[in-house]
């Protein structure tokens, strides 16, 4: 992980045996395409500045620090290297905890992924022992620390030749299923309708391999910055079809490969295989430099 910046390093410890380990960012999004704020009427560049909410001057960035309010309407500055002073030594310790099933972790909390790795030559025999021992018992392993100034609870497992650490929301972070879920009615399904939807996927089963997903969104946005460049105008895409109660039966019949009335699936192809879905234009595949330029 040379040619990336460790975003936190510090010790992982497991009883009394630690060492040290640098945390890397595991996905990013610094790849997507991006846009710049500007001028409808000159097309030129928006710079941004802040500006005194009393003197109404612009203050610069070196001028900027950040400040807590307090009740009497006043502010405390707050440099961060204070905030990093007063952090404990033992918070920059991943202290492993307690060893958990993965799958009693609802995916709903997982937050962010990073990698893990040793960061000097003393700290990797240690480092490979730990992860070969994380690997053959198929651990995955509870810590906490202070990540990005903030106390963050950690899942640790092991990946490649190196350990995975996610970072999980908190309780509170996570709002309740229920809200979310208060309007949606209870309905009674018909059993026909069941079935067919059972069919359907079951002949859908497979397996996830990443790269046989393209991100459709990054490839439209390509398109569509290429045909503007040219002059040219895209034709809209076609607004997906919802079902109507009335016709769901027959969508499911129709989806299941049903005959009209033969109450028969038609057999599946099983000598198809998934493929990679092209990219919608050249613009899609060659992320020209011109359309790729990213935000200073």
């Amino acid at each position: 992980m040379s040619a990336h910046r460790a975003q936190w390093k510090g010790h992982i410890k497991l009883g009394d045996i630690s060492c040290g380990v640098g945390l890397y960012t595991a996905a990013s999004a610094a790849e997507r395409i991006s846009f710049h704020l500007i001028s409808k009427k000159t097309r030129n560049r928006l710079k941004r500045e802040f500006v005194d909410s009393e003197t109404e001057e612009t203050v610069e960035r070196a001028d900027q620090v950040k400040g807590f309010e307090l009740d009497n309407g006043d502010h405390i500055m707050i440099d961060p290297d204070e905030v990093t002073a007063v952090i404990p030594d033992s918070d920059k310790l991943l202290e492993l905890e307690a060893f958990i099933p993965c799958t009693d972790v609802d995916d709903i909390y997982f937050d962010k992924p990073y990698y893990l790795v040793p960061t000097d030559e003393t700290s990797e025999p240690t480092f490979a022992a730990l992860r070969e021992a994380f690997d053959k018992c198929n651990a995955t392993a509870i810590a906490r620390t202070v990540l990005f100034r903030r106390m963050r609870t950690v899942l640790i497992r092991a990946h490649g030749r190196g350990l995975i650490a996610t970072t999980l929301n908190f309780d509170y972070e996570v709002l309740p299923s229920e809200e979310a879920f208060d309007g949606v009615p209870k309905i009674k399904i018909d059993d026909e309708m069941l079935d067919l939807a059972k069919h359907i996927i079951s002949t859908k089963r497979g397996t996830f391999d990443p790269a046989q997903f393209d991100d459709r969104y990054e490839n439209a946005l390509a398109t569509l910055i290429k045909a503007k460049a040219e002059g040219r105008t895209l034709p809209r895409p076609k607004p997906v079809k919802v079902s109507k109660p009335g016709d769901l039966l027959q969508a499911l019949q129709e989806s299941a490969g049903l005959r009209s009335g033969s109450g028969k699936p038609k057999a599946a192809n099983t000598n198809s295989k998934t493929r990679k879905r092209p990219a919608s234009s050249d613009a899609s595949g060659q992320r020209a430099k011109s359309t790729r330029k990213k935000s200073s």
